[in-house]
């Protein structure tokens, strides 16, 4: 609990997809009325389906403390509707 009657979740360490369906269940275990925090100040790395994640949070009201720069920047990039369509990659074969 937070001083403010608030829930406060302090990660650490690395924050990836296999420990998201976890930290999803706690948080929805928590009531919703009260503010919701999720400390990221010893997180040390992230992955693409964590930042997703953590901009669902962002966007659900979930405040996002002592956040990594490089994560903030992340999530905006996440976040903004890409203006560019996904470049398909050719497939090389092998020479015969």
């Amino acid at each position: 609990m937070d001083g403010d009657g608030g829930v406060r979740f302090m990660l650490s360490g690395r924050l990836e997809a296999e420990y998201l369906p976890e930290l999803r269940r706690l948080i929805e275990g928590e009531e919703r009325r009260r503010p919701l925090t999720l400390d990221l100040g010893e997180v040390k790395l992230v992955d693409r389906e964590a930042v997703r994640f953590l901009a669902e949070c962002k966007a659900a009201d979930v405040m996002l403390e002592n956040c990594p720069e490089y994560v903030r920047e992340w999530i905006a990039r996440e976040r903004r509707p890409s203006r560019s369509p996904r470049r398909k990659t050719r497939t090389r074969h092998p020479k015969r």
